[in-house]
């Protein structure tokens, strides 16, 4: 039985679940607004309003937090980015930092499509 296991599986192992969530998150970080399918953009939206929301405190612990969660090398940069300039602009926001807009099916497999970007 299914039950209180909310996340998608994506047909992927544990780490390669957490590999899609990191680039995905990195590329919104980075472009601040991606098109992927409606399912991983659901996905996608609770981990980076924890990532934005921590980034507001702009402590140590806070930024080793979000680059252990972004992962190695290539998170150090989307977290330099996240709290110096994505963060500061929702300081007095209570959360909802993202949006998912429904798109057109893509062309080649039928799938439902999404952008998400920052408010």
């Amino acid at each position: 039985m299914k039950h209180h296991k909310s996340m998608r599986k994506f047909g992927r192992d544990h780490a390669g679940r957490i590999a899609l969530l990191r680039s995905l998150a990195l590329a919104l970080i980075k472009t601040e607004h991606i098109e992927t399918t409606e399912a991983r953009a659901k996905e996608l939206r609770p981990f980076v309003e924890k990532l934005v929301t921590r980034g507001g405190k702009a402590d140590l612990t806070s930024r080793r937090l979000i680059i252990s969660r972004l992962g190695g090398v290539s998170g150090e940069e989307g977290a330099k980015k996240l709290i110096d300039e994505i963060a500061p602009r929702y300081k007095e926001r209570a959360g909802g930092y993202t949006r998912i807009l429904k798109l057109p099916r893509r062309h080649g497999d039928a799938s439902k499509m999404a952008v998400i970007e920052f408010v």
